[in-house]
């Protein structure tokens, strides 16, 4: 749009404008203010429109009057014309109907907002605080650079403000161009105690983005098509260019096919390739064609931890100006970063898209919960079980669309991997952020992990010039929090969580007894309604000809996984040592368990080595599979084909132990109905153990090659032993020589041959790489509103729908709608692949969403599994099938669902697929953040019931049609507003619209991000 256009300093004014302003005396013009101009809101009743919104509008009409065709032209010879005042460049005089229109709103625009003018061309030149610019000295002379001190704003406010909201007053400051970013926003914030309690909306621009590949390739997939809609829109393609530093990290791609086995990383490795090599070749081909973006190959670690220990930047130093790193991306637990004192999140990937294009992402200025720590851990007492405890008290404390801040004098015992692990799980409470503020333990990981001692200087001097270090050692001012939760650290005790939940703890002492009651309960998070008199059933089975047994609760998958734990060295030196003391009294795993250690960067190999541990791992079978997410994102692979009988043919309840983040049903793998995400070292008990239905503190775990019986204790290390092996094994080096060779890639990544070309060369064959339907027949002119009348219910859900439900990421079932279309388009099934790794192509994506085969849909009335019944008919369908079919009959669907729906990972899909299956709507209880986001970034309104109310309080069934009474103009819809929805049966509720701020409402009107993005570049180009 215009106010896109004439924000940007390089960019030209439009004719129209461009002739006014210079027509306008400097004299006349209002004076660059020193301070930021104070402004009403909305109370003056002219538009529910926010005045940034209306401004954009006005600037919009400026420019239609220059895209008329001018009078001796007809309209498709039309040609720009140079400008020759006094003479418009399309022929208006400077007096004619036209310009005069043009200077009347002008002038309006003084009236209603005089600071605005900023918009058509000098205030949005320079920064509102250019004032409180300050050069930062460097101790032994000279400067590190220049820096906007807050401090200098001698505003006492400050001192009381979380260090996570200090990071977004930074950034409005320094981004504050009175368009984009504005003085009032910058107040808001200042303003915090009294502002945040009123959800008012701010925008954040992030220092950087960062993509993992299954969600990086719809990403860049996302961006070449949208340079394929600028060249159809006759604008310049090369404007779809990432503005801000982008980081790729290739890490969700390899399963675990081969395990227990000295090749196993090569072999996996091999078969990650030759699956993947079109998507890599994309990858490949995005991160040269695409400007400021870094591809991290294949093989290199898995990305969070790779951000934690290269990629974090702490203190960004860019040209010489000084700010601190923040960053966006499309993973959930991004968050990770928040444990070395960076801002981060997880968004879904059109926002990560529209942030790289320089667009400000607006956000609701968050609450933030004090949560202070005391004491210490005990003996026995790991990082694991510490976040396992705080992902509960959080999960109760209701912390949806917070920050929480970690203070108190426990910070001191929790290493930086201690506090990466329970920032990495904000997430599974619920949180946008976990936020540790920089301390001097921050600085000496920063040191271990091979940052230079310049760098590091640097960063403790900004950060404690602009008041966003803490030193533990010095008296703490107290800051205010919006609610505040304590834990004394000695407290936590030995834990894991499931079967079915990250926030459902089990102290390891009850889990026999959780297990039991899991047995016994009806079906549902807690519970498996197995009979009493199955419960005791032997599942006899042979594997390689050795006669073997399974019964429920034994465990079949045991892995140590994912960058939680994979990052943090007393855990997985803790593991080792669990398999030393194990191998040496003699104990094994049964040979039919599918163990694996997949760790997050080499800088865990080359501890492991140092320590003379791994060996012990290997013994055990815990062999190194690969540099990645593997087990913790359902890349699991296959079991053994006489296991996986056994269990299907049995209904056995088979169990899988992780050291991951997220264990939902169905994630993890088909036939492991109970999933517990434990610290590595208890993985490594539980698969001695063999099962979950054992007390640890009375009975054994097995029996000594003497005779002897084991139990827990004789095998589990004190924290002494773990401290001394990290002390002596992890070293700096190790982390430079790494990462020094982490973009050199390997042979086959370097063996890939790309084009250079700025376009994709689209492949109509592909069944990877697709060029999606977003922008056809897209033209200039904003859809507006689109109106739901007599919707079908395509899907009525219950509570905590999550995105592995809507948008699988594992493996592709043979009898499904995805499988369908691969064989039909000549893929053998054993290269389907996952649907992870097909997110580049819209057909397969369309097809698997809904696709989850433990999905409990209620209009099929207890049956368990990827259906529907289509309404009209009657008919029991794959869920893709039933939406083509109401798409064919010209009928609109909505989804109703309970609460948290699309809870778990940040999956563009999971809000993608239901557009393109035709969903307009979707009613629930509660959203999860990311999710409801994703959901209005593609044109889909998300509505909540009222509280106490649900589709069951309201006795709708699903078979009746919905009309959602929305406004069909956007400027009558308000955030938050509430709206009626009716259905044929003369029901009456009302719901409230989740868009939660204007800027959603303009991404709505548009048809979703991504064409507003477009239109607005469009606008600018021209």
């Amino acid at each position: 749009m215009a106010g896109v256009l004439l924000a940007r300093s390089s960019s030209p004014l439009s004719a129209s404008a461009a002739y006014l302003l210079s027509s306008i005396s400097p004299s006349s013009r209002p004076p660059l203010p020193s301070k930021p101009v104070p402004r009403s809101h909305l109370s003056d009743g002219r538009s529910p429109i926010s005045h940034r919104a209306l401004v954009r509008s006005y600037a919009a009409v400026a420019d239609r009057f220059d895209d008329q065709p001018p009078r001796t032209l007809s309209a498709p010879t039309r040609r720009r014309r140079p400008l020759r005042a006094p003479v418009l460049h399309h022929g208006y005089p400077p007096h004619s109907p036209v310009a005069t229109g043009v200077l009347i709103l002008i002038l309006f625009l003084f009236w209603v907002r005089p600071d605005h003018l900023g918009v058509f061309g000098w205030v949005a030149t320079r920064n509102s605080y250019e004032s409180i610019l300050t050069t930062l000295r460097q101790p032994g002379g000279g400067d590190f650079g220049k820096y906007y001190s807050l401090p200098a704003l001698t505003d006492p406010r400050i001192e009381r403000l979380p260090y996570s909201i200090r990071i977004l007053l930074e950034s409005a400051i320094r981004n504050c161009d009175e368009f984009q970013v504005t003085g009032k926003d910058v107040e808001k914030i200042l303003d915090w105690e009294n502002t945040a309690p009123k959800q008012v909306e701010i925008p954040f621009k992030p220092a950087r983005v960062l993509l993992q590949d299954f969600t990086g390739v719809p990403a860049v997939v996302d961006l070449a098509c949208m340079r394929d809609a600028m060249k159809k829109l006759g604008s310049d393609p090369n404007k779809i260019n990432p503005l801000v530093p982008v980081d790729l990290v290739i890490d969700h791609s390899v399963q675990v096919d081969v395990a227990r086995s000295e090749n196993a990383l090569q072999a996996n490795m091999e078969l990650e390739f030759r699956r993947n090599k079109e998507r890599f070749g994309f990858l490949k081909w995005g991160s040269s064609a695409f400007h400021n973006m870094l591809g991290v190959p294949p093989g290199s670690g898995i990305v969070h931890q790779v951000n934690l220990e290269y990629l974090g930047r702490v203190v960004f130093n860019s040209g010489g100006m000084l700010y601190p790193d923040s960053v966006v991306g499309t993973d959930s637990h991004t968050t990770m970063i928040d444990g070395l004192g960076v801002a981060g999140w997880g968004v879904g990937g059109i926002e990560a898209e529209a942030a790289m294009l320089g667009q400000p992402m607006s956000m609701v200025l968050p609450g933030v919960v004090g949560f202070k720590l005391t004491g210490k851990l005990r003996n026995g007492v790991t990082a694991t079980d510490l976040v396992l405890t705080v992902t509960q008290m959080l999960r109760k404390h209701g912390v949806v669309g917070k920050f929480v801040e970690f203070y108190g004098e426990g910070m001191s015992e929790l290493s930086l991997a201690d506090r990466a692990t329970i920032a990495n799980m904000s997430p599974e409470y619920g949180a946008t952020m976990g936020f540790f503020p920089v301390d001097h333990v921050t600085l000496q990981y920063l040191k271990l992990t091979g940052r230079s001692d310049d760098t590091v200087a640097m960063i403790e001097s900004y950060l404690l010039a602009n008041k966003m270090f803490v030193d533990y050692s010095q008296p703490q001012t107290e800051r205010v929090y919006s609610s505040y939760l304590e834990l004394n650290l000695g407290d936590v005790e030995p834990c894991v969580s499931g079967p079915k939940r990250p926030h459902d703890r089990v102290p390891l002492k009850e889990m026999k007894a959780d297990w039991q009651s899991c047995l016994d309960n009806k079906v549902g998070f807690k519970g498996f309604a197995v009979t009493k008199e199955s419960q005791d059933k032997i599942a006899e089975f042979s594997f390689h000809g050795t006669p073997a047994q399974i019964k429920h609760g034994d465990v079949v998958i045991a892995a140590i996984t994912s960058c939680t734990n994979t990052s943090n060295p007393s855990v997985m030196l803790g593991a080792a040592l669990v398999a030393k003391k194990a191998c040496e009294l003699g104990i094994e795993v049964k040979p039919w368990i599918k163990t694996s250690l997949a760790p997050g960067s080499g800088v865990v190999t080359k501890y492991l080595e140092k320590s003379g541990l791994q060996k012990y791992l290997n013994q055990l079978g815990f062999n190194i599979v690969g540099y990645g997410c593997t087990t913790c994102i359902g890349n699991s692979g296959d079991l053994d084909e006489a296991v996986s009988a056994a269990i299907s043919e049995n209904d056995i309840v088979a169990a899988a132990v992780l050291s991951g983040n997220r264990n939902f049903e169905g994630r993890v793998h088909p036939l492991t109905r109970a999933n517990y995400l434990a610290s590595p070292p208890l993985v490594v008990a539980y698969s001695l153990a063999g099962m979950v239905d054992i007390d640890f503190e009375k009975e054994p775990i097995g029996t000594s090659k003497d005779g002897k019986k084991v139990y827990f204790k004789d095998i589990w290390p004190s924290n002494e032993e773990i401290a001394n092996v990290v002390q002596s094994s992890v070293l700096p080096d190790m982390f430079k020589n790494t990462y020094e060779a982490i973009t050199k890639g390997n042979p086959m990544w370097n063996q890939l041959s790309v084009p250079s070309s700025t376009l994709y060369a689209w492949d109509p064959k592909s069944t990877y790489i697709h060029e999606p339907p977003y922008f056809k027949d897209m033209t200039m002119s904003p859809p507006g509103p689109y109106p739901v009348k007599d919707a079908y219910c395509l899907l009525n859900f219950g509570d905590s729908i999550t995105t592995d439900h809507i948008s699988p990421a594992g493996s592709i079932h043979k009898d499904s709608p995805a499988a369908k279309y691969l064989t039909e388009h000549g893929v053998d099934p054993k290269d389907f692949n996952s649907y992870g790794s097909r997110r580049g192509n819209d057909e397969v994506m369309a097809r698997g969403t809904f696709a989850n085969i433990r999905l409990v849909n209620k209009l099929l009335k207890g049956e368990v599994g990827p259906k529907t019944i289509h309404i009209p008919s009657g008919e029991k369908l794959s869920v893709f099938d039933a939406a083509m079919r109401y798409k064919d009959e010209g009928h609109d669907t909505i989804i109703l669902a309970g609460a948290e729906y699309g809870s778990g990972s940040s999956r563009d899909w999971a809000a993608k697929g239901p557009m393109l299956q035709g969903v307009k709507a979707v009613i629930a209880k509660s959203f999860e953040r990311i999710h409801r986001s994703n959901l209005v970034g593609m044109g889909i309104v998300p509505l909540c019931f009222k509280p106490g109310e649900d589709a069951d309080t309201l006795c709708l069934t699903g078979h009746e049609r919905y009309t959602i009474n929305l406004p069909s103009n956007v400027s009558d819809i308000k955030p938050g507003q509430d709206v009626t929805v009716m259905t044929d049966t003369g029901k009456l509720f009302t719901c409230t619209v989740r868009f939660d701020t204007e800027v959603e409402l303009a991404y709505y009107s548009h048809g979703g991000i991504l064409p507003y993005v477009v239109r607005s570049l469009v606008d600018a180009n021209n």
